[in-house]
């Protein structure tokens, strides 16, 4: 076992410990995916947008030192080449990448929604998937063992949308294409992707479904939920799988919510 420090971060990292990448880790999913994986041995680093938040998940690892924080926007390429550059000057590899950061718009009807926030939802959902999944690429196709695993937090709405949705829900039918074209472009390299499409795991961002969602039957109806415990066993799963072995699709939901079947 070794480590690594620089002058601007005194925390070691070992070097015989996976590494994982998350975007979007302070909050929600990626603040518990984090944590589920600092508790399986892998060295985690954050990003996001919001430093405070990004300490928060910190603070609440055990042991603090296996995450590393580096605030980015995800939408701003230039951002996320300062990302890699942090992940190699630290780790020299990385082994995971969860491209889980997202953004969604009000949910209006699509003839009324600016286009300010159809670009923003674009930026984060798609272009910042795509931005660190091209540098993951090029890290993992170089670094020795060569190889390592993407995942991509879709949603049910890459299935189907709810109201009001387009632009949350065609830059989740995307990713599905671009986890199909990382999954066949890295094959040759060891490099596995997959994708889990998440229905309604209970965090900050949905609580507010206890009192009531847009229903395609135009009514607002309240919406079951599920522990985000589910999510981050399932994210366990698929990332713990040896490279020989992809999960390329994945859904967790909660039981009652409606999604399969009518009403």
């Amino acid at each position: 076992m070794h480590f690594l420090r620089t002058p601007d971060d005194p925390e070691p990292i070992m070097q015989n410990s996976p590494i994982a990448l998350i975007t979007g880790g302070g909050s929600g999913i990626g603040k518990a995916v984090a944590l589920g994986l600092v508790d399986c041995g892998y060295q985690v680093i954050i990003t996001g947008r919001r430093s405070g938040k990004l300490e928060e998940t910190r603070s609440a690892a055990s042991p603090v030192s296996n995450v590393q924080v580096f605030p980015a926007d995800i939408g701003d390429p230039d951002a996320v080449d300062g990302l890699f550059d942090f992940v190699i000057k630290q780790c020299g590899r990385l082994d995971l990448l969860f491209n889980n950061a997202g953004s969604g718009a009000p949910p209006v009807p699509m003839e009324t929604l600016s286009l300010d926030h159809w670009h923003r939802v674009v930026s984060v959902n798609l272009n910042g998937a795509y931005y660190c999944t091209r540098r993951a690429m090029g890290l993992m196709k170089t670094q020795t063992p060569q190889g390592g695993r993407i995942i991509n937090n879709g949603s049910i709405s890459a299935h189907v949308p709810r109201p009001h949705s387009a632009p949350y829900t065609a830059t989740k039918h995307a990713i599905t294409g671009l986890t199909r074209s990382t999954a066949l472009d890295g094959r040759a390299f060891n490099i596995a992707c997959g994708q889990i499409d998440i229905g309604n795991a209970h965090t900050d961002m949905t609580a507010r479904m206890s009192g009531g969602v847009p229903q395609a039957d135009g009514t607002l109806k309240p919406e079951p939920t599920m522990n985000v415990q589910a999510v981050v066993d399932a994210v366990i799963f698929m990332a713990r799988q040896p490279l020989d072995t992809n999960v390329p699709f994945l859904t967790v939901m909660a039981n009652q919510m409606p999604f399969i079947g009518r009403g």
